[in-house]
């Protein structure tokens, strides 16, 4: 390991020289933050022990160059004149720690196994995060997929909010976990909020926390989830199924990255970048005032739309390789696969290699076997009057059986309103809502 002091007073320098030394440490020494920086560009600093008084420019002018240029380099102040303001900004710009003169023996040693201890975490975390399991990568050589391969690479850098939508079981989280992982935010937490599996009634505790005795049950303050994605990555899953009032807080919280816990009034600020996602279709939401629009207009900033697996079929050998760890799949069976529409999607291709490797007596899976497996699902889809339902969520359910019971009532009745209305047992007026909610065509 090799360790770069910077101080303009050489008996600084040899003093740190000696004491790392002593731990076995490679000890480089500079006089001033021009020289530091030079060494940084020839040779592999593992840590930086770095004064805040050099001599030209101060040491924390050099430390934001070092941040800036070397982030992964773990920079630790030191001033014989340490005061709590000085250590506040050297902090803030980036420093890992900050010791005062005269120099502590076992503080000095303290910190800098620290320093290093925390690069070594950072590096193990970097690697394990190269070793993601197949199922939790996004995985496909398709058009759709590669494009949208093309807007997370532009966009993950950036803190712009993402908007995925898509049907379920299309992979809209794993999305949000690769903008996350490849983001300057990889560091910081990734939390993922079903918003549809959030009672009414606890989505604004849930979201923004709470104090103690702020409700019935509150014995005790809790963190909400903005406030425990500080620095990294809010990920509102279900979006669409939060009730107005939730949407016009979350609207808020987004505007100014502030709110306050329930049963408080002290505001708190967080820097969160939030992604969201929804299998609903928001134009449709929003016409029928389910949604509101500036909230559609604050989260999609960069929209992403997750194709259905029917419409990427070319994937399913990949995702067979990458999903399949036990058994293999001929060319015939692989055909077959690509046949069947898969409604639940990859998360239903998933389910069903799953299913194979348990319950198959062979290891090389045939047409006829794929048949086997999936015609329990493909009968039941088929002869069941509730088949075109079994893929979707509830809210969508309702949504395309009420559409499809108004549109035969009004073919029943000519299209004529008052009396469609009169034999549903419903106002006009609710009836024409309906209509535009659903985007029904009234013939004429």
């Amino acid at each position: 390991m090799t360790i770069l002091v910077v101080d303009d007073e050489q008996g600084i320098r040899d003093v740190l020289a000696d004491i790392l030394g002593d731990e076995g440490y490679q000890v480089l020494t500079a006089e001033d933050g021009l020289v530091a920086l030079g060494l940084l560009e020839r040779e592999v600093v593992d840590c930086m022990l770095l004064d805040v008084w050099l001599p030209g420019r101060g040491g924390l002018e050099v430390l934001s160059e070092v941040r800036t240029a070397y982030p992964r380099i773990p920079v630790v102040m030191i001033s014989g004149h340490g005061t709590i303001d000085v250590a506040v900004k050297a902090v803030k710009h980036g420093a890992f720690d900050f010791l005062e003169k005269p120099l502590s023996l076992d503080r000095v040693t303290t910190v800098v196994r620290n320093a290093l201890e925390l690069e070594a975490l950072r590096r193990e975390n970097a690697s394990l995060r190269g070793q993601v399991p197949a199922q939790q990568r996004l995985v496909g050589q398709s058009a759709p997929i590669a494009r949208i391969r093309e807007i997370v690479a532009q966009t993950a850098d950036s803190d712009a909010r993402v908007l995925i939508t898509g049907e379920n079981g299309t992979g809209k989280e794993l999305v949000a976990r690769e903008i996350h992982e490849r983001s300057g935010r990889r560091d910081g937490p990734f939390v993922a909020v079903n918003c549809a599996a959030i009672p009414e009634t606890l989505i604004e505790s849930e979201l923004f926390g709470h104090e103690k005795g702020a409700f019935t049950g509150a014995a005790g303050g809790r963190k909400g989830k903005f406030e425990l994605a500080h620095g990294g990555t809010l990920f509102l899953d279900e979006v669409a199924d939060m009730s107005l009032g939730a949407q016009a807080k979350v609207l808020r919280a987004i505007q100014e990255m502030r709110f306050e816990r329930v049963g408080s009034e002290a505001p708190i600020s967080v820097d969160v970048r939030v992604i969201a996602a929804t299998n609903r279709d928001l134009d449709r939401a929003i016409a029928a005032g389910e949604f509101r629009e500036d909230l559609f207009f604050r989260l999609n900033v960069v929209p992403i739309h997750m194709p259905p697996l029917r419409d990427r079929v070319e994937d399913v050998p990949l995702l067979l390789r990458a999903l399949a760890e036990t058994v293999t799949f001929g060319d015939d069976a692989v055909e077959a696969l690509q046949e069947y529409d898969w409604p639940g999607n990859v998360r239903e291709l998933k389910n069903f290699v799953e299913r194979v490797s348990i319950m198959s007596d062979s290891a090389a899976i045939s047409r006829d076997e794929v048949r086997r497996f999936l015609g329990t699902r493909s009968a039941a889809a088929t002869s069941s009057p509730l088949g075109d339902y079994l893929s979707l969520g509830l809210s969508d359910a309702r949504d395309r059986f009420e559409r499809q019971f108004l549109e035969a009532k009004l073919r029943e009745y000519g299209f004529n309103i008052s009396r469609t209305a009169q034999d549903l047992g419903i106002y006009p007026s609710n009836l024409h809502a309906k209509i535009r909610k659903f985007g029904i065509e009234v013939e004429r």
